[in-house]
């Protein structure tokens, strides 16, 4: 059966009954809204040097960059492919509640937009640090290439299979965020409350990989297999462009801007850090049948995300190249 029991859906999900999560009171000067540990660049000698004041921005300014990604991400990647699902378009006969579920994902996933982008203007108007401009445009249109180059003419499929990886991605933000006590209440609580949705599509997507990858016929099965690893990379590769950003407007020169991101990001750390997000979602493709594909556990080793295969290959060139 796709569906999970979702009759409680209207009482336990956020956009139904969380409350509507606000900055409290006046801010303090040292106010952390990100956990330290979590910003590859913080502990950067080059940053460590900066004044106290432009790095108390630059962290809120990481913190305003994972929301607006989130926004857009659940918007223009997440809820594009399930809307296709809820609508009946997905390709797959699927029932009714199955896709009512999907409708419900839909509202859900709006509202993280909604919220993740409430306190990004909530924390602006409290501390006068304002958001740079962000363009997701670059980002979105590396994602697509990768469907328009592996799995080319099956659109919808490179969609859904997009949105299946990312929401069986267990990202270390939404783990431990919640648990900081040190972060501001309202980036905790939002956090929190993401996580909390984020547990039930995550079974969601799972049954419905399982579905769908059970209808794909021999050949498409074998070029999306090939196409998934490098969606989960492409996924969990950071996008540069705001890092450098704010790096600069915190007073970096460009030199020292390349500086930070090449040995804050090109580590066997990142590495690791994308083997353990990805390992739910390498685990629903290996138990579906997915590495048993010629050639699958070879591309699944090659991108770096099966523990006895070679370390991460440098995805972050082209954007490091990008960056100011």
């Amino acid at each position: 059966m796709l569906n999970n029991d979702t009759s409680d859906w209207y009482e336990r999900s956020g956009v139904r009954s969380g409350p509507h999560r606000t900055v409290e009171g006046p801010l303090d000067p040292a106010t952390r809204f990100f956990p330290h540990h979590l910003v590859p660049y913080w502990d950067h000698p080059l940053v460590r040097a900066l004044p106290d004041r432009r790095r108390h921005e630059l962290l809120a300014r990481h913190l305003y960059h994972y929301l607006t990604f989130t926004a857009h991400f659940e918007t223009r990647v997440v809820n594009r492919a399930t809307e296709r699902i809820a609508d009946g378009r997905s390709g797959l006969a699927l029932p009714a509640p199955v896709r009512l579920d999907a409708y419900r994902i839909y509202c859900d996933e709006g509202y993280h937009a909604l919220f993740s982008l409430d306190v990004v203007e909530q924390i602006a108007g409290a501390t006068g640090i304002p958001p740079l401009p962000y363009a997701f445009d670059p980002f979105l249109n590396r994602l697509d290439g990768i469907g328009a180059e592996l799995l080319s003419g099956e659109p919808v499929l490179a969609q859904h299979l997009q949105v299946v990886v990312f929401e069986t991605l267990v990202t270390s933000v939404l783990n431990e965020v919640p648990k900081d006590r040190a972060v501001l209440p309202v980036v905790r609580e939002i956090v929190r409350d993401h996580a909390r949705d984020e547990g039930h599509h995550h079974v969601y997507f799972s049954r419905f990989f399982e579905r769908l990858w059970s209808d794909l016929p021999t050949p498409l099965k074998r070029r999306a297999a090939h196409c998934l690893p490098e969606l989960i990379v492409s996924s969990l590769t950071p996008d540069l462009r705001p890092v450098g950003a704010a790096l600069t407007v915190a007073g970096l020169d460009p030199d020292d801007v390349r500086e930070v991101i090449a040995d804050s990001y090109r580590d066997r750390r990142s590495a690791e850090a994308l083997r353990a997000t990805a390992r739910h979602s390498v685990r629903l493709f290996r138990d579906t049948g997915v590495l048993e594909l010629p050639g699958a556990t070879d591309a699944f080793a090659a991108a770096g995300l099966l523990a006895d295969g070679p370390d991460l290959p440098d995805p972050l060139v082209s954007s490091l190249e990008e960056t100011p």
